[in-house]
């Protein structure tokens, strides 16, 4: 059962929502960040410390909790590990929360091979709240505080999706790494041609209008988060490889191909997505409708 936990990085958007649902619980929380007090959740016990050089404050609440979640970056988690090993209990459980997860994985398996670990990522952002929304789950050291996590989770109104670390990465890297990038090498194109946005906005179709409004959530949103997907994900450079590819053969398709061979790139697009292709219809359709 878990009664005490350890929220690194609580004061941030994803430790938050992990320690405002494990508070709700009814579990006692510290939340602990190098930032100044006031940013943790109302009702957690706030812990200032780094989680990669231990103070003894911060290494005693470790010491005793049942729970350990590392809402950090992918460097601060990797290096934080060897001395966490030292520090949890053997019947704590430990939670990352990392966008890429064979390199932690791999460390908590060298570094804590006795330690119950799962890694979660959240495949939203916080601020929708997980009811009805995908949670991966890479199981890293199983154990009976692993299912009782995943099961926590699911109560939260989540849908937990496990898989092992290499999928997780492959997938993360098309359904992230390839989506930002080319929102984002939308962004820039747009910015490089510097057209009146106003004017845009009276006469934009839909499709645009998508594109936009998602542009305008990732550039808002926190530059640590979306680099990491980017920097840390071993799948990723492939992925934007591809898509330069991607883009330089639809130009050559545009300027030197036929009218034909456009229809028979379109046709292939389509039936690539076989018996998922009308339910994604449907969902731009509502899209739109909203748009």
């Amino acid at each position: 059962m878990i009664r005490r936990c350890v929220v690194v990085g609580g004061a941030g958007a994803v430790g938050r929502l992990f320690a405002e649902r494990l508070l709700a619980g009814g579990a006692r929380v510290a939340v602990a960040d190098t930032v100044a007090p006031g940013a943790e959740p109302a009702g957690t016990h706030y812990v200032r410390g780094d989680i990669t050089s231990l103070g003894a404050r911060l290494e005693a609440d470790l010491g005793h909790a049942d729970l350990v979640v590392l809402a950090v970056p992918d460097a601060v988690a990797l290096a934080a590990v060897p001395g966490l090993a030292a520090v949890l209990r053997p019947d704590a459980l430990l939670v990352d929360t990392l966008s890429v997860k064979q390199p932690v994985t791999a460390a908590v398996r060298a570094h804590a091979p006795d330690v119950q670990a799962v890694g979660l990522n959240p495949m939203f952002a916080p601020d929708l709240g997980f009811e009805g929304r995908p949670v991966a789950a890479v199981v890293v050291n199983d154990g009976p505080q692993v299912a009782g996590l995943l099961d926590l989770v699911g109560t939260w109104g989540a849908r937990v999706v496990p898989m092992d670390a290499a999928e997780h990465d492959r997938l993360a890297g098309v359904s992230q790494a390839l989506t930002h990038a080319a929102v984002l090498g939308f962004g820039l194109a747009l910015t490089r041609l510097g057209p009146d946005l106003a004017r845009i906005r009276e006469i934009a179709p839909p499709p645009h209008q998508a594109r936009l409004a998602l542009l305008a959530r990732i550039s808002s949103g926190a530059p640590a988060v979306y680099r990491d997907v980017q920097a840390a994900n071993p799948e990723a450079p492939a992925v934007r490889k591809e898509l330069a590819e991607g883009v330089r053969a639809f130009v050559d398709l545009v300027e030197h191909g036929s009218e034909a061979e456009f229809a028979t790139v379109l046709g292939r697009l389509r039936d690539d997505m076989g018996e998922h292709a009308p339910h994604y219809r449907g969902l731009c359709a509502r899209m739109f409708t909203s748009l």
